[in-house]
């Protein structure tokens, strides 16, 4: 990982939202835009741009299923995103 990943994945991790996504996404292991809203207690557009983020700077990747698009962790999480998780 160069310095301009980690320093993409440390301000998408830099975010209450972001890490309630990937806490949500770490217990349920798979999660649909809408279900992700509802627990994080946000809209679907706020939700949907942090989602982008979060793939931007891949912690996520996103699957078209139908209308919805159902998010999972990254198998190839960088050691820092990784870290995370094991905190959370």
């Amino acid at each position: 990982m160069n310095e301009k990943e980690l320093e993409k994945a440390l301000k998408a991790l830099a975010n209450k939202r972001r890490l309630a996504i990937l806490k949500l996404l770490k217990k349920s292991k798979s999660a649909h835009v809408t279900e992700i809203a509802t627990v994080i207690k946000l809209s679907l557009k706020a939700t949907s741009k942090h989602l982008t983020i979060m793939t931007a700077a891949g912690l996520v990747e996103g699957e078209q299923r139908g209308a919805n698009v159902v998010y999972v962790l990254r198998e190839d999480l960088s050691n820092v995103a990784k870290y995370i998780l094991n905190i959370l």
